[in-house]
């Protein structure tokens, strides 16, 4: 009897391991979102992707509403192209917009969908055209880098022209002075002298 209860606790956690690693697997590959609805395809054109992979998540408002097909490169525009599945009960207007986004700081990217106000909605083999791509990181980092020796720079470039101008106003105004200086010892020597 006990060895029986055993085996089937054994049993039990063999299963419940295989079903983790499966789960685990599934999430690696981007594969839990699957989904057998019908969809319709939408391209849209980056300056730049990112890490953006297939089979990564579109969303409005934080819903997922459809997968990436296929990340290619346009040879006639030098830009990328992106291929997204949206699932049909998810209608969007042909002005809509859409943007890479981040899951956190350094999470999975995904395209975000922004509705837009057209009548007409997207259907089989439209293109979004108003994108916005991946922001980078290291480009920001880069700029933020650029940026700030730049400022220095200008700051340095302000000072000593300011030292210059400074030094510059200062100089005529102490020969100015040194005239009514000696007018003024002129005068005491004067005034001392008829004492004796």
């Amino acid at each position: 009897m006990k060895k029986n209860s055993l085996d089937f606790l054994v049993g039990v956690f063999v299963l419940i391991g295989f079903a983790a690693l499966l789960f685990l697997a599934l999430k690696v590959g981007n594969m839990s979102g699957l989904s057998f609805q019908p969809t319709y395809a939408v391209k849209m054109r980056f300056d730049n992707v990112g890490g953006l992979k297939a089979r990564a998540p579109v969303k409005s408002a934080g819903v997922v509403v459809g997968r990436v097909t296929s990340v290619g490169f346009d040879d006639n525009a030098y830009q990328a192209l992106v291929t997204v599945s949206i699932d049909k009960q998810f209608q969007f207007p042909k002005d809509s917009s859409a943007k890479i986004q981040t899951s956190g700081l350094l999470g999975e990217q995904y395209i975000g969908l922004e509705p837009g106000g057209d009548d007409k909605m997207l259907a089989n083999g439209d293109t979004i055209t108003m994108t916005q791509s991946a922001l980078v990181l290291e480009n920001l980092i880069g700029q933020f880098l650029y940026g700030k020796a730049a400022d220095m720079g200008a700051a340095n470039n302000g000072a000593s022209a300011a030292g210059a101008g400074t030094g510059a106003a200062a100089t005529p105004a102490a020969p100015a002075a040194n005239p009514a200086l000696a007018g003024a010892a002129s005068g005491t020597a004067g005034a001392s002298a008829p004492t004796p």
